[in-house]
């Protein structure tokens, strides 16, 4: 099986916890990605789209749920797909700096294999693809 990687750092003059709280929560998450987007079980900490929450993106059929595995309020949050999908070992991270001149720098990398193959290329010039999309819209939706 092959393994694929997608990097996007992106730095936006928005203070970090407003986009941390962008990103962390799960309907919002929806809105910068363009797809529907919700929290199908809470964390059992103080934020409710911490550790252990479930979020399902997509409608029917064509969704899938993703669980928060990392969650550090303001600086990072990693989760992993729980349900089938056509890709396996899928860790998708975000970390929140702020950089010397007092902006936010989003760094989001993704690591999956492809089950079938060849889909996994598929999978990750669409992944890739939507998420610069959506995350060009930080400004406007933080």
């Amino acid at each position: 099986m092959a393994q694929y990687h997608i990097e996007i750092t992106e730095t936006f003059d928005v203070p970090r916890q407003r986009v941390f709280d962008l990103f962390a929560d799960h309907h919002r998450f929806g809105k910068l990605l363009g797809a529907p987007v919700k929290r199908i079980r809470d964390s059992d900490q103080a934020d409710p789209n911490g550790v252990g929450s479930v979020r399902r993106i997509g409608i029917g059929p064509i969704g899938l749920e993703e669980t928060v595995l990392h969650f550090e309020p303001g600086s990072l949050i990693e989760y992993t797909i729980t349900s089938r999908s056509p890709i396996r070992h899928h860790v998708g991270r975000i970390r929140f700096d702020d950089t010397p001149d007092g902006q936010t720098r989003v760094h989001y990398t993704i690591r999956f294999e492809d089950i079938v193959p060849l889909t996994g290329k598929l999978v990750s010039s669409a992944l890739e693809q939507g998420l610069r999309r959506g995350i060009r819209r930080v400004p406007e939706l933080a």
